[in-house]
């Protein structure tokens, strides 16, 4: 059932709301949160698509905030309110309200927003496109207690990875990091298996794809050695390639769906790594609702901390030349052990020595 309020207000909208409820026989009962999504009427239909598909796992009242552009200055000046209240098939598993703001009161969307909130419910607020630099200190983020953003949408996905580090609070999250979930699960479960110790990474992946980046970062932080980022036509991540002592581990993803696990010593197998819609991932991030430490440890390690971005062509050229000593990254003190060059005395300077590295179950898929 749909509802349709033009130049209304919040009072009007949460008497439609009962209205909606009643006509259909539905109780506000069941509505587990209070989902914000800050859109604009370019990406209004698929942020709203995603949301009412992650409702049914997550129940909720679903507001959609479309801040209306003002052509003319007369316009900037008038303030209006229009409003579509969903009810039952047309809003998922619970209700939606879009709202539209005009003129003035576009500065104030937590005015309009804060009336219709769930009482004694948590608040998520996702921005499908134009995340504020500041989610937490955001008018309508300060509402909230999980914020949502998503880089990949940005022009500059990582110089909007450097701001999200910038202005982190607890309670933030991107999609971007809910992208890597299966990649950092498999890449946990595959050091397992093995019993040896790790001395570089390389993650390849798009280049305007921060999900590769984030990737990275967990590796680094997690792993404490050498991690290089490299760019490859896609789709999205393509491969993760870890040297070890006992010989490298390669998870690699061509088509966007089945990827191969290659184990020293162990044959090759198929596992799925499907490349998943906006809507479960909106779905994998409500399920917690409290600070994600692994993503602000990995988020903060930093991506300029990172080896240098190559192509597939300067891969294949750097594969022909000797292998040089890896350069110490620190990660947590100065000190911190990474890949050391031989001693001179050896008489093999140029060969890098595998570093003393923690147990390689420290990497934590959570």
């Amino acid at each position: 059932m749909k509802i349709d309020l033009t130049d209304t207000t919040a009072s009007k909208i949460n008497k439609g709301l009962v209205k909606a409820r009643r006509a259909i026989g539905t109780p506000a009962v069941g509505m587990v949160l209070t989902l914000v999504v800050v859109t604009d009427e370019e990406n209004a239909y698929d942020a709203l698509k995603a949301a009412n598909d992650a409702s049914r796992e997550h129940p909720s009242r679903t507001l959609v905030v479309i801040k209306r552009v003002s052509r003319s200055p007369r316009d900037r000046t008038q303030s209006r309110l229009d409003a579509e209240v969903r009810v039952g098939t047309d809003a998922g598993s619970g209700e939606t309200v879009v709202l539209r703001l005009y003129g003035e009161v576009s500065d104030h969307a937590q005015s309009v927003v804060l009336p219709l909130l769930l009482p004694d419910a948590p608040v998520v607020v996702w921005w499908s496109v134009d995340a504020p630099r500041d989610p937490a200190n955001d008018p309508l983020g300060a509402l909230s207690q999980r914020r949502v953003t998503d880089s990949y949408a940005a022009e500059k996905p990582v110089d909007e990875l450097r701001s999200r580090a910038e202005s982190y609070e607890p309670g933030d999250t991107d999609l971007a990091w809910a992208r890597i979930t299966p990649w950092r699960s498999m890449l946990a479960a595959a050091l397992d298996q093995v019993d040896c110790e790790i001395v570089s990474v390389e993650v390849a992946g798009e280049e305007s794809n921060p999900s590769v980046e984030l990737l990275a970062m967990w590796l680094a932080d997690r792993l404490h050695v050498h991690v290089r980022r490299a760019v490859s036509a896609g789709p999205g991540l393509t491969q993760v390639r870890l040297e070890t002592t006992g010989g490298p581990i390669t998870l690699h993803r061509s088509d966007g769906a089945m990827a191969t696990l290659a184990l020293p010593g162990q044959p090759d197998r198929a596992v799925a790594l499907k490349r998943r819609e906006t809507s479960e991932l909106l779905a994998e991030e409500l399920r917690r609702l409290d600070p994600d430490d692994t993503y602000a440890s990995a988020l903060r390690f930093g991506v300029d901390r990172l080896g240098g971005i190559q192509s597939a062509a300067e891969r294949a050229e750097a594969a022909a030349q000797p292998v040089p000593a890896l350069p110490v990254r620190a990660v947590t003190e100065p000190a911190a052990t990474g890949v050391q060059p031989a001693s001179s005395e050896s008489g093999n300077s140029d060969r890098p020595t595998p570093a003393k590295m923690p147990p390689v179950k420290k990497a934590d898929p959570q």
